[in-house]
């Protein structure tokens, strides 16, 4: 029955619609499956009357080629007719993840998806599909809703019926945060590095002040001051000045941790994962500052899936690890050890992306018990494409980066240097791709994806969107071949199994 299917959508419409054949589902005598026209991707319904009265659609007719009279319905694939099918098939909700080992892929493209399916075949790590941070969703000018939506109707295309997860990334809000329960995220990554203080470069004067006006003090020295933690062989001591610069670094911003997750769970009452991402500061996580922010967590009542510390090192976007991989190793076992040491919660790798030489240690550490976060890199990997593809479409978006990049840098901590990317008109185009495979220019392309996918011209038409986004469906198979790759070697040197 499946190839007959096909067939009358080819022949009723005159092959303007192409199926996906791996999408096809079945739901008593009615099959659902995704096909793709000119310029954009449908639902199609073979089935009864009833069953399609409930899709909004833009083309149906009665076929009376199978067992019993059914209509062929073509439908856009809304919001709308999305959360009909997923009540259908609730393989297509996102769900919890718990404490198993799990990656991210964001996708800022919100097509990636299939390829993202592709890459996890195989492995026993759980997928987060739909990811994105606040700070993303205002550059690409999308919101919760489409990020999930995108995700979701990528699973249908690939004909994956495994369980996945959907994280609201760096959440800073609580009003974001709710919209994010709204519409059915599963993960919640809360972002408090407007409340932390970085003691580092605070005189003592002013550390001293700050101190002194936390009016827990005297509570947390009587809870911590030369209390002693035994973690596999290792003594750690809360001295005064340890203390101290945990107190003064992390106290307001576990304060708001609390508040979020306490408004979380006044709309989400059922099961949900809870991160909290202390990495986007500028000193790396000490042990006991790892220590003092579980305990307070706990003490608080927080229950936290996720743990994303600072750890040493550059964890630039979509670079590299740089820095010193045998500190890295021992600052990462130290802080694995304490994770087991408590139990119950996971360490979080964030600017996970292209971080290879770390990640067999952060795996080792670990056991396994582990989340990566990923964004950019998927859509290095599209612009890739667009090189290879469409020079001329990648030149003009290469020329906007650097015209845009001092602006675009002041929320990303990088140290991207202009002067050492070639110059665009020495290369010819056989060798655009390799702009992605050095650090500067691939850091250039990366930070400035807002602007790129947003800039328009005079009369208000994209000045690159449309284009990029052509470019990428009429060479579909090589994005998606591109994509899926650079993933399965995340997944591949994090030590996942085939």
């Amino acid at each position: 029955m499946r190839s007959e299917v096909f067939d009358i959508l080819l022949k009723t419409t005159g092959y303007q619609y192409v199926p996906y054949t791996s999408s096809l589902l079945q739901r008593d005598s009615n099959l659902f499956f995704l096909a793709r026209g000119d310029k954009s991707k449908y639902l199609v319904i073979v089935g009864e009357s009833a069953v399609c009265g409930l899709f909004r659609g833009i083309y149906e007719r009665s076929i009376r080629n199978l067992e019993e009279n059914q209509k062929l319905k073509i439908a856009p694939t809304t919001h709308e007719n999305l959360q009909i099918l997923r009540r259908l098939f609730p393989h297509l909700n996102p769900s919890p993840c718990g404490l198993k080992k799990s990656f991210g892929t964001g996708d800022r493209l919100g097509i990636a998806t299939p390829a993202h399916v592709k890459a996890f075949e195989g492995k026993d790590i759980f997928p987060f599909f739909a990811q994105q941070s606040v700070r993303e969703l205002e550059r690409t000018r999308r919101n919760w809703e489409d990020v999930m939506d995108s995700a979701i109707w990528g699973c249908f295309e690939a004909g994956y019926k495994g369980k996945f997860g959907a994280d609201a990334d760096h959440v800073k809000d609580p009003d974001k945060l709710v919209e994010a329960v709204e519409c059915g995220y599963t993960m919640f990554t809360i972002d408090p590095s407007d409340f932390v203080r970085n003691t580092s470069t605070m005189s003592p004067e002013k550390k001293k002040e700050i101190y002194g006006s936390i009016s827990k003090r005297s509570e947390l020295e009587r809870r911590y001051l030369n209390r002693k933690y035994e973690i596999e062989g290792q003594v750690l001591i809360f001295d005064e000045d340890s203390l101290v610069d945990a107190i003064v670094t992390y106290f307001d911003a576990l304060k708001f941790v609390r508040e979020m997750y306490e408004t979380l769970k006044t709309y989400k009452s059922d099961g949900f994962d809870f991160e909290v991402s202390v990495d986007e500061t500028d000193t790396p996580t000490s042990p006991l500052a790892h220590i003092f922010i579980v305990e307070e967590l706990r003490r608080m009542g927080v229950e936290f899936t996720n743990l994303a510390l600072r750890f040493v090192g550059e964890w630039q976007k979509a670079i590299d690890y740089i820095g010193d991989l045998k500190k890295f190793e021992r600052e990462i076992n130290l802080h694995a050890a304490i994770a087991r040491h408590f139990g119950g919660y996971k360490l979080s790798l964030h600017s996970g992306s292209d971080k290879f030489s770390a990640y067999p240690a952060f795996s080792q550490a670990t056991e396994g018990l582990f989340h990566v976060k990923t964004a950019g890199t998927s859509y290095l990997e599209a612009i890739r494409v667009i090189a290879r593809k469409a020079p001329e479409l990648y030149r003009r978006i290469h020329r906007f980066a650097l015209e845009r990049f001092q602006i675009e840098r002041r929320s990303y901590h990088v140290t991207t240097d202009l002067s050492k990317i070639p110059d665009l008109d020495s290369i010819p185009d056989e060798k655009l791709e390799d702009f992605l495979n050095a650090n500067d220019s691939r850091q250039l392309i990366h930070i400035t994806y807002g602007a790129v996918l947003t800039a328009r011209n005079e009369d208000g038409s994209y000045l690159f969107r449309d284009e990029l986004y052509r470019v990428l469906m009429e060479n579909e198979e090589e994005h998606y071949e591109c994509v899926g790759k650079h993933i399965r070697r995340h997944l591949e040197m994090l030590g996942t199994k085939r």
